[in-house]
């Protein structure tokens, strides 16, 4: 899983004022990705509102990302969810022949125990024709995956290759890193502590800004990635109020604002999430202006 070393992107779901997709915005949105210099996309995630998207939504998503991708950067697939069967029937369902990996979060709402997580990954595993990576989150689950389940699942399961991982916990990444076999990928999945899980031995990120700023955030991965940590470090903290502030209101809120700020799409999300608001637009704003003084 090579491919997937360095910055993965979340991309959004761009949608119309009728909050259909927007179809040109998306491939815009892969363009400014691909030519920002990341290492990869990932569709349908947290990020791109999937739980709002119906079947036919997701299947055009889909389609769009591999047209405009155009078989220049490796794809991951969002197939996720707290129903284990129905996650199974997808992945014997879809074609998968576009993607390179699965990307399935831990099931959230039942708040499983740490068997429960493992036999739902366990049926993952099986079903999947595609490599699997794990999907930490607790924030959003109300349930964490401790290491020594995915460690488990990283040594019982060939499919499984890597961990998003979005605890925020070091403590905890550092746990998987000590712990992980050899070739499993430990992948960021919180833009605050991408560079120090990249530095402690990580392998990368799938970020939220990083599409925003993809040239910015890519140098920054893999100055990390090279153990550049001084200079890493300072690009870092460069980026760090906007992180704050993508997440202020929600993601991605704050994250299409940015794409509407840039020309590539409208900031519009799906109920429950909404709009961010116009005093967040002006503060992301003012960060980019000043940011692009300073980075060109």
């Amino acid at each position: 899983m090579e491919r997937l070393i360095g910055t993965g992107v979340a991309l959004v779901t761009p949608f119309n004022k009728d909050f259909s997709i927007d179809v040109a915005a998306l491939e815009r949105i892969v363009e400014h990705c691909i030519q920002g210099g990341v290492d990869y996309l990932v569709a349908l995630g947290t990020t791109g509102e999937s739980v709002t998207l119906s079947k036919t939504d997701k299947q055009l998503v889909m389609d769009v990302v591999v047209r405009a991708n155009a078989g220049r950067l490796p794809l991951v697939l969002g197939v996720g969810g707290n129903n284990t069967a129905l996650i199974v029937e997808e992945l014997h369902t879809l074609d998968l022949s576009d993607f390179d990996a699965v990307l399935s979060v831990s099931p959230y709402y039942n708040k499983p125990t740490q068997e429960g997580i493992y036999q739902h990954f366990k049926a993952i595993a099986t079903a999947s024709p595609k490599p699997i990576i794990l999907y930490n989150v607790p924030s959003r689950t109300g349930s964490n995956m401790l290491p020594e389940t995915t460690l488990r699942l990283a040594r019982d399961f060939k499919k499984i290759v890597a961990i998003k991982e979005a605890s925020g916990n070091l403590t905890q990444i550092d746990h998987i890193i000590k712990g992980k076999p050899e070739g499993f990928l430990v992948i960021s999945g919180d833009d605050f502590t991408a560079l120090p899980t990249v530095l402690a031995g990580g392998s990368g990120v799938i970020s939220v800004l990083g599409q925003g700023l993809p040239n910015a955030f890519s140098k920054m991965i893999q100055m990390g990635l090279n153990q550049e940590a001084e200079q890493a470090y300072k690009l870092h903290h460069n980026l760090l109020p906007v992180m704050q502030l993508i997440f202020e209101e929600g993601n991605p809120a704050g994250i299409k604002s940015i794409f509407e700020y840039l020309g590539l799409s409208n900031a519009m999300v799906r109920l429950p999430l909404v709009e961010a608001t116009p005093f967040l637009k002006e503060k992301i704003i003012s960060f980019l202006k000043s940011f692009d003084k300073v980075y060109a």
